[in-house]
């Protein structure tokens, strides 16, 4: 239950219930934590939170219990932080913030009314209250980083661990694969840059004539993302786009409309909406340049003697990478990274239908035909598709699942690392729980008085 009331204090501000009461605030103190309160008020909007999130609250008490102990467990966190003198940058928290901002951003598509509307707040004053939870954020990982960072776990209580759990008990793994790619790039001659350009002026010219940006994004864009929102990429703070993009966005005025750029995504034109002291709200059109049928199907006969020239002479995938590979996987051996994860390991939620097509006819070991897909900047783009490893679905085991089983094993070890340190903690800490909230089960567990 702590994972779960954590990912809702991370992932919400806490900020609703002064919105949705009017303002009216719930007096009384429920903790002391060395120089810090925990109010009413405090656990009430964030039970409001974890209903907005999960709907039904089947047990309310565990649920107050749960948040209670979250909030008395960074309180703690912050108190130790003082006391060690732990510093946190502006520019950290700051970064914190907009990144957080970015992410309420990208679930309502760019909507600041919607999310002003939400908190009954404008946009400066919500980071105006999330700021201190930002700075509490960071210095609460901190103080864990400190005391869980040279934690390890051996061989011998990898195993002990797997033991406890027991086989009949231990989670599904869905199927997964392991696959690498050798890519062609076809070029793209200057007939259809300069084509691009020129469709691109015809465009501003056009708003610049009257007609709506929007309706020209919508029609001819070529961002996947914006393009049926009328090239609307919402409000955005520095350091989330391409650098050559800011350097020109944040420079228009209020409806101006730039000059054609480049990025790594193609050429665009940006239209300024709004500005709000470092946060923009721009529209852009992106084109990208096409490779000519020609030079598509060279790419293609590249890659079919690749494969042949693989198969005959018996190369590793790293070899055949190394010679003929323009991808950027060329410098992992061919392999293609989970970009969720960071691992090798890709499963069907994390792979795209046209990938999953391919890899799914493979045998580990063997090489697709040469098959088109869009590389992460969005060019176009050829590719053999090796699958090396896959793994179908099973309940997990320390064979096949070894570093799962390992880094499961040493979050349970610092989970009860921070437990005995909490209890620790508790003995030479100012510590009061309201009679209220006695009875919640953290409170005998850490033995507070």
């Amino acid at each position: 239950m702590r994972k779960i009331i954590t990912c809702v204090l991370i992932l919400l501000t806490g900020l609703t219930v002064w919105g949705q009461n009017g303002g009216t605030s719930i007096d009384g103190i429920v903790a002391v934590v060395g120089k810090s309160i925990i109010m009413r008020s405090d656990l009430e909007k964030h039970f409001i939170d974890y209903k907005a999130q999960f709907k039904t609250v089947e047990d309310p008490d565990e649920v107050y219990c749960s948040i209670l102990e979250n909030l008395v467990f960074n309180k703690l966190m912050v108190n130790q932080a003082e006391l060690d003198s732990i510093e946190i940058s502006d520019e950290e928290v700051d970064y914190r913030l907009n990144t957080r901002i970015q992410y309420f951003l990208q679930q309502t598509g760019g909507d600041v009314k919607y999310i002003e509307n939400y908190f009954h707040k404008s946009m400066s004053e919500i980071k105006k209250d999330m700021r201190e939870m930002m700075y509490e954020q960071a210095l609460i990982e901190q103080v864990q980083s400190k005391i869980t960072s040279s934690i390890t776990v051996t061989p011998s209580e990898v195993n002990q661990f797997a033991a406890k759990i027991g086989p009949d008990s231990m989670p599904m793994v869905e199927t997964s694969y392991q696959f690498g790619e050798i890519v062609k790039i076809p070029p793209v001659s200057d007939e259809e840059v300069a084509d691009v350009k020129e469709r691109l002026n015809s465009y501003r010219e056009r708003v610049l004539r009257g007609e709506k940006f929007g309706a020209l994004a919508r029609l001819y864009s070529d961002d996947p993302g914006s393009a049926s929102k009328g090239g609307d990429l919402g409000f955005v703070e520095r350091g989330t786009l391409y650098p050559e993009f800011e350097a020109v966005a944040f420079n228009l005025k209020s409806g101006e409309i730039s000059q054609v750029l480049k990025t790594q995504a193609g050429y665009h034109i940006i239209q300024m909406i709004e500005r709000r002291g470092e946060s923009i709200h721009v529209a852009h059109i992106l084109i990208q340049p096409k490779p000519s049928t020609d030079e598509q199907v060279r790419a293609i006969t590249y890659l079919d003697s690749v494969r042949n020239i693989i198969i005959n002479e018996k190369l590793t995938l790293e070899e055949a990478a190394k010679r003929y590979s323009e991808g950027e996987t060329k410098l992992n051996g061919g392999m293609v990274v989970n970009p969720y994860n960071s691992s090798l390991s890709f499963d069907r939620q994390t792979l795209d239908d046209a990938t999953f097509t391919t890899i799914n006819k493979l045998i580990p070991g063997e090489y697709s035909e040469c098959v088109p897909f869009v590389n992460d900047d969005g060019v176009m783009a050829y590719r053999l598709i090796y699958l090396k490893e896959k793994v179908s679905q099973h309940k997990a085991n320390l064979v096949e699942d070894y570093d799962m089983i390992k880094n499961a094993a040493l979050e349970q070890k610092k989970y009860e690392a921070m437990e005995k340190w909490v209890a620790e903690k508790v003995k030479v800490t100012n510590m009061k729980i309201s009679e209220q909230y006695r009875y919640c089960p953290f409170v005998s567990k850490w033995q507070i008085p």
